[in-house]
């Protein structure tokens, strides 16, 4: 694999609908690029976490009944949070002015991290992605050129990040209200839909 396909790998890993896709869609909706484009950013760094962890060796310690336990109660609550709040701004976007409805950039940031990292099917996807990309390069390449590969990869995440907070932007500003409503509330029901899915993972570890 050269470098470009080390980019694309980076798209399409971020492409699947999950939950950063769908905040950043509620964030581009309603506070615009920046906003959408910061919830990305936060996932990515959520993301190198995931990748320095499996570098080092240390991801195992996540994968314990305990901490998938842990990481899939704390999804759950950070997914239904999110959701609920991206319904009940939508419904708040209907009576106020888009101006006046401010939220700070670094909400928006903290908002994809956490996505990102209470997420445990990342941890999984990551252990399986980038632990088998290291486990092929590292047989093959310098620890620099890992390092210039892995940066291929971040480079199609951040692509990726850019062109989804465009498409919410765009959606922002070609849609009505109305349909802007209907796509914030989607987007927050999707999340809690995931949140769902999380707590019920949750449930099952604590059962068995």
């Amino acid at each position: 694999m050269n470098f470009f396909s080390y980019i694309l790998l980076g798209i399409s890993l971020s492409a699947p609908v999950g939950p950063i896709n769908a905040a950043q869609l509620n964030k581009g909706m309603n506070h615009g690029f920046i906003h959408a484009w910061l919830v990305g950013l936060g996932g990515m760094i959520g993301d190198l976490v995931f990748m320095l962890l499996i570098y080092f060796g240390v991801a195992q310690f996540l994968t314990t009944p305990l901490m998938k336990t842990f990481l899939w109660l704390f999804g759950f609550f950070i997914l239904v949070y999110t959701g609920i709040e991206s319904i009940v701004s939508a419904k708040k976007s209907l009576h106020i002015h888009r101006s006046s409805r401010q939220t700070s950039k670094f909400k928006s940031f903290r908002a994809g991290f956490l996505l990102a990292i209470s997420n445990p099917l990342n941890i999984i996807f990551w252990l399986g992605i980038y632990g088998a990309v290291l486990a092929k390069t590292s047989d093959l390449y310098s620890n620099f050129q890992l390092i210039i590969y892995s940066s291929g990869i971040f480079l199609g995440i951040l692509i990726w990040d850019l062109v989804m907070a465009s498409v919410a932007t765009s959606f922002r500003k070609f849609f009505h209200a109305k349909v802007q409503y209907i796509i914030t509330v989607g987007a927050g029901i999707m999340l809690i839909g995931f949140g769902v899915y999380f707590g019920y993972e949750a449930f099952l570890l604590l059962t068995k």
